[in-house]
């Protein structure tokens, strides 16, 4: 059988690396391994690997430090994998080029979720196909980036145009974290206040038109102190 994708996991810890590798090979995923920063950094140019699994505890360089050389030639996806749990770090991480965060213990259910989103969205931008999927789709909400239209159970909703252009940004990223700054620059530009009232505000009025029980969401999630997640698009 042909592995479906090749993965390179920076981990110092042996039981966790030996754990994760053991779970991807079993999922049919080529797996190489390294157990600091400069070893995964050297393994990432020699292999270009699909998708790069980082903890950020490594012996010889912070994983900050990995994530920032390694967006200085390569867009590969990068997952963090963290006891770190602090909601600065995961933005840091996030704001510095990694594309997801997980924090440890996790099960390898989600791990592996992470895993399928990060290549997805690497596939499709190595096809230039991201801005051009025409519609998002999950469960009974729809939004069509074309028509700039977005409708629930087939009736149509109303948002204002910031509104629209925030789910729209969600929705091409369906399945990934995007920062609080990452999305404040992509809407308001570049020098917008770091204050991000007027986010959270646009993103409670989206959820009281779009969510059934806002305070139990299925289409936009918070990630507390971090950002927001919008729902894996539904496979066509």
């Amino acid at each position: 059988m042909i592995p479906k994708s090749s993965i390179l996991l920076i981990e110092d810890e042996e039981n966790i690396r030996s754990f994760i590798a053991t779970t991807l090979k079993n999922q049919n995923y080529k797996i190489t391994t390294a157990a600091s920063g400069t070893e995964g950094l050297h393994l990432c140019a020699s292999l270009c690997p699909d998708v790069v699994l980082l903890d950020l505890g490594l012996p010889d360089m912070d994983g900050i430090e990995v994530i920032k050389k390694l967006r200085t030639w390569t867009s590969t996806p990068i997952i963090v994998i963290s006891a770190r749990s602090h909601e600065q770090e995961k933005a840091k991480a996030l704001d510095y080029g990694a594309d997801d965060y997980i924090t440890k213990p996790f099960g390898t259910v989600e791990l592996l979720a992470r895993i399928r989103t990060s290549l997805r969205h690497s596939s499709q931008m190595n096809a230039g196909s991201l801005q051009q999927v025409p519609v998002y789709r999950h469960k009974e909400l729809v939004v069509d980036y074309e028509k700039h239209l977005v409708t629930l159970s087939g009736e149509m909703i109303h948002l204002t145009q910031i509104e629209f252009k925030l789910l729209s940004l969600l929705a091409q990223n369906s399945g990934k974290v995007l920062t609080y700054s990452f999305i404040m620059e992509k809407i308001w530009g570049p020098y917008v206040d770091n204050n991000n009232q007027i986010l959270r505000v646009n993103m409670a009025n989206i959820r009281r038109k779009i969510e059934k029980n806002p305070a139990a969401p299925e289409h936009v999630f918070t990630e507390i102190g971090i950002g927001y997640r919008m729902a894996e698009a539904d496979q066509s």
